[in-house]
């Protein structure tokens, strides 16, 4: 019998008390006082029953108590004893306290690695702000040392000098103005004007307004000829205008060198429509894939800084889709592009 529960205990100790008084009383009957045995056997059966009622009530009793401050100790509902002794059909108090002690320990463990991983990224992210911004300050601060040792009166170099601080500045608003919006998207809940509206008018207008930067990276985007002119979802628009211009602005930025085209095209995919910005650029290694929406993340290859931006631009993008309760992928291969695909509801 194993002695893994108060009932098991109980019945342990009350067949010894049993068994000790039934070799007394025939001790006693055979020297001393003749007992008739189905006396004995009935002293015997009172002992052995209220001894296992005494007992397991006792420890039963001290068991609970004990089992109410672990289970105030460590947080638990009083009704998990109730549902663990459902689901397992057994009195082994022991073994629930044991199940459930283990499950919390593997919860508190859980929230340890969780909060080990934040920490992580804390300093990986605050060590990356700084790298941003590191290029950019030291930048600005050796064009305006060099105009002020002189390079000021030199017609040679002041105008270039100053434009190149004016970029460099320029690049550390973007930085600023992209933190503070990606730091609203994660901090709060993301509050979203949805409304209904044609999606492929919205991204004619998108086009229009990046066709500047298009003509000097000499990138022709497109809608896809087969799509109809007709897409309603139901969105925030100035949110999807935020995505739609990000996701084309990567895709000039990391375009094919020859003949660079974007191409925007939409599906019908259940009760939402695909979007798809696709270029036919370098692509990225599919090791790296899982990562490109990482706050600063860059592939050497294909994210490397000498391309601008501010490494913010695609967790961004993730962001405004998941408020949208939607989903956003990518796929790529190496030399033949990339394709960025999210979802929206359908009107």
């Amino acid at each position: 019998m194993l002695i893994n529960s108060p009932k098991n205990i109980a019945l342990f100790n009350a067949f010894l008390l049993a068994l000790i008084s039934g070799v007394i009383l025939i001790l006693i009957s055979y020297y001393w006082v003749r007992i008739d045995i189905p006396i004995i056997l009935v002293i015997i059966a009172v002992i052995f029953i209220s001894s296992f009622s005494l007992i397991n009530f006792s420890i039963s009793k001290f068991f609970h108590e004990k089992i109410d401050i672990i289970y105030k100790t460590i947080g638990e509902p009083q009704t998990r004893m109730g549902d663990e002794k459902k689901k397992k059909n057994s009195n082994d108090v022991l073994d629930l306290v044991n199940q459930v002690v283990l499950r919390w320990s593997e919860e508190k463990k859980q929230e340890i690695n969780e909060l080990k991983q934040m920490a992580s990224y804390r300093r990986e992210f605050l060590g990356n702000v700084s790298h941003e911004l590191k290029t950019p300050v030291f930048n600005i601060q050796g064009y305006v040392d060099t105009l002020l040792e002189g390079g000021l009166e030199d017609e040679t170099i002041n105008v270039k000098f100053l434009q190149k601080t004016q970029k460099s500045v320029n690049r550390m608003i973007a930085l600023v103005e992209d933190l503070e919006e990606i730091s609203k998207l994660e901090s709060v809940n993301l509050e979203l004007n949805i409304e209904p509206f044609n999606l492929y008018d919205l991204a004619t207008e998108v086009i229009d307004f990046m066709e500047q930067k298009a003509i000097l990276n000499k990138t022709k985007i497109i809608i896809n000829p087969t799509a109809s002119k007709s897409v309603k979802v139901l969105a925030d628009i100035q949110r999807i205008r935020q995505v739609l211009i990000n996701l084309i602005d990567n895709a000039i930025k990391y375009g094919n060198i020859n003949d660079p085209v974007i191409t925007i095209s939409f599906y019908n995919f259940h009760n939402n429509y695909l979007i798809e910005i696709q270029d036919n650029g370098i692509g990225i290694p599919e090791e790296n894939i899982v990562r490109v929406f990482e706050r600063f993340y860059r592939t050497e290859e294909s994210r490397s800084r000498d391309k601008g931006g501010t490494g913010l631009g695609l967790a961004i993008v993730k962001h405004i889709i998941e408020a949208h309760r939607q989903t956003i992928s990518v796929r790529s291969n190496l030399g033949e592009g990339t394709t960025f695909s999210f979802t929206l509801k359908m009107v």
